[in-house]
């Protein structure tokens, strides 16, 4: 019997190159998943780079070049999946972008591409795999949400609609497919140390962690923990739920 206790399994995680999602391609690899990492071209050496890290896990990471805002895109890709691994068993939701302005300042364009990507794109994966998981009766669906989607966030609007609509769809998803034997949960990530934070102003970051009680930015390592506690099969009574991991930033 293998002791790895995701052996045999086999995923999604889009965006899953770097950052949050990097860190939770790896601890599923470690772990024995077969790890499907979807992203755009410049994604591809990211991934690359990363399975170079893996060491014996390194040939259970598989890169697909999709992209998320595109429903089309998104069926070709779970097709691929199922037709070089047979199956899927878990899907990550974690690709996002940022156009931060005002309101006020804020174009249309940047309303719409944030909303495409960060909420049009987990219902299109949702929608892609739905069927596959129904008739496997077995699936974990984890929808990487953020605290400004509880919060709000000075300057993102529309980051802060789509991560609280993510959390609207998860509750809805969660419904619709509990008996299944599907879940659907959320987690919301606080200000973590990422290329994405860092390319925040400073004193934004400053402030960040100043009114963290915890008083530091969280690890990317710190999500994924939670995000591979919610795909293990023995985590099958948990959904519907959103996992807060934002150091106290809100509670």
């Amino acid at each position: 019997m293998d002791s790895l206790p995701f052996a045999q399994r086999v995923g999604i995680v889009t965006g899953g190159s770097r950052g949050i999602g990097g860190a939770i391609t790896t601890l599923l690899a470690e772990d024995g998943a077969t790890v499907a990492v979807l992203g755009l071209p410049e994604d591809r050496e990211r991934a690359h780079r990363l399975a170079s890290l893996l060491n014996g896990a390194a040939s259970r990471l598989h890169f697909y070049e999709t992209d998320v805002a595109v429903y089309n895109r998104c069926q070709e890709a779970v097709a691929a999946v199922l037709r070089e691994h047979g199956r899927i068993d878990f899907l990550v939701n974690n690709a996002g972008i940022t156009r931060d302005h005002t309101v006020r300042k804020m174009t249309v364009e940047e309303w719409e591409a944030v909303l495409r990507v960060n909420l049009s794109g987990p219902f299109f994966m949702i929608k892609a795999v739905l069927d596959t998981m129904i008739q496997q009766e077995y699936g974990r669906i984890v929808n990487i949400s953020s605290v400004v989607g509880e919060a709000g966030n000075f300057g993102q609007a529309n980051y802060a609609a789509a991560k609280a609509g993510l959390i609207g769809l998860t509750k809805t998803v969660a419904l619709e497919v509990a008996k299944r034997g599907i879940t659907v949960n959320a987690v919301a990530p606080g200000f973590i140390d990422t290329d994405m934070t860092r390319a925040m102003p400073l004193a934004a970051i400053e402030n960040a962690i100043e009114q963290t009680p915890g008083q530091r930015l969280g690890r990317p390592e710190e999500v994924a923990e939670v995000v591979r506690f919610l795909l293990d099969e023995r985590s099958g009574y948990i959904t519907g739920a959103v996992y807060n991991i934002n150091g106290g930033w809100y509670m």
